[in-house]
Order: C-alpha cells, then sequence, then structure tokens
C-alpha cells in the first residue's frame, strides 16, 4: 500500500505575515523607527565637528572601541552595520513590493484624484531613490575614501569632512539628500505611527508635530556641517 504524501504545506507564519500589505506595512515601519535612532546618534555625533579635531576624532576612535573589552575592536561598530542594512534593504523591499501591489490593484487612473496622497506617495518615492543613492555615495566618500576628494586618512573625521565640503559638488549632493531625508521623516513617522496602531484622532496632531520637530531638527543638524565648512566656522 502506497504511503501518501503531503504536498499541500503551508506557509510559515512569517511567510504569511511578511506576504500581507498589513506586514510589509510594519516591517517598513519598524525598520525606519531603527534607521530613525541611527539618524538621530549620527547627527549629534557629525556635530562634535564644532568643538574640533580631538573631539570628533576621539570620536571616531570610540565607534570602534565601544562594548570592550566584552567585545573585539570594531565588533559593536560592525553589528551596528549590519543591523542598519537589514533594516535598510528591508525597508526599501518592502516600500518597492507595496508600490507594486498598489499599482496592480489600480490598474486604471482615478476619476478624481487625491492630490495630498499622491504627492506624500511621489515625495517618498523620489525621496527613497535619492537617499538610497546617497548611502552609497556617502560610503565611498567618508568610509572606504574611494570617491574622496582629498587624501583620504583613516580615523581622521575631521579633515576628511573638511576635504568633502570644500568641493561644491559634494555641497549640492549632501545638502539636495538631507532635504529629501527631511521630507521622508517628516511623512515616514506619521505613517509609521498610524501602522504600529499609535495614532488616534486625539493623538495625531502631536504626531505630525514631532515628525515636523524630527524632520526639521535632522535636516538642519546635518546640514550645519557642509555650512559650517563652507562658512569657515570650520576650517
Amino acid at each position: 500500500m502506497a504511503l501518501a504524501t503531503r504536498t499541500d504545506r503551508r506557509p510559515s507564519m512569517a511567510r504569511t505575515v511578511w506576504d500581507s500589505s498589513v506586514g510589509k506595512k510594519t516591517v517598513m515601519a519598524v525598520s525606519g523607527l531603527v534607521m530613525l535612532l541611527y539618524l538621530v546618534a549620527h547627527m549629534i555625533g557629525n556635530l562634535k565637528i564644532f568643538f574640533g579635531p580631538p573631539e570628533i576624532n576621539h570620536y571616531a576612535h570610540w565607534l570602534r572601541t565601544m562594548g570592550e573589552p566584552v567585545l573585539h575592536y570594531e565588533w559593536g561598530l560592525w553589528i551596528v552595520r549590519v543591523v542598519l542594512v537589514v533594516a535598510v534593504v528591508a525597508h526599501a523591499t518592502s516600500a518597492y513590493q507595496l508600490s507594486r501591489r498598489g499599482i496592480k490593484a489600480r490598474p486604471s487612473k482615478y476619476v478624481h484624484k487625491k492630490p495630498r496622497s499622491d504627492y506624500a506617495t511621489r515625495t517618498m518615492r523620489w525621496g527613497g531613490i535619492i537617499l538610497a543613492l546617497f548611502i552609497v555615495w556617502h560610503i565611498l566618500d567618508l568610509t572606504t575614501g574611494t570617491v574622496h576628494p582629498g587624501g583620504y586618512e583613516h580615523l581622521r573625521p575631521y579633515q576628511n569632512i573638511i576635504d568633502t565640503f570644500s568641493t561644491w559638488y559634494s555641497n549640492v549632493i549632501y545638502i539636495v539628500a538631507m532635504l529629501a531625508l527631511g521630507f521622508h521623516v517628516q511623512h515616514g513617522f506619521w505613517s509609521a505611527a498610524q501602522t504600529l496602531g499609535v495614532g488616534s484622532r486625539t493623538r495625531d496632531r502631536v504626531l505630525k508635530t514631532v515628525g515636523n520637530v524630527l524632520a526639521v531638527v535632522l535636516t538642519l543638524g546635518f546640514i550645519a556641517v557642509p555650512v559650517g565648512v563652507m562658512t569657515g566656522l570650520v576650517s
């Protein structure tokens, strides 16, 4: 007697959640908040340049020794990098798949367009693309030194930053990317709150205000560095 075999295996719970639109939105929200926390810390670290070379150079050294002696040299930094890569990939993948799913769900154009919704969607989409390209350029410039305009010096961020923002094209790339980041955070924070069930009629105004403040603070905080170099405040 032949043994019956099951071919109708049920997908795992993780797969079921990921395949749903709610699951993808949740992944986007959580990964977005992870990146937001990193951005706040990164901005604060960048602003150390206004306190002189010893301060920011020491900060660069600390990033590679954090977690010692429990962790080996640079292990803590690599853990942060891996978490960020996972967050970026998860965020971008879920955003792309949700976008494609939305397009397939409405093959014909709406009779009555929604300007605000369309504007927010386009801003998030193009902002995401700009930021993705910027991340690649930023890593090649100030992490690996591959496209760095001056003589790249390992663990000497002060001089490396001055070299980068002494060129007009680096300033343009950086400022445009930070403006895109501001718009991305402004809309993304509120959207993430809605997805995670934090939003409500009474809290929406507060959440939008927090999102606006975060967007402005991050944008100005990051842009302050190239402006400081351009104006000679950092030299």
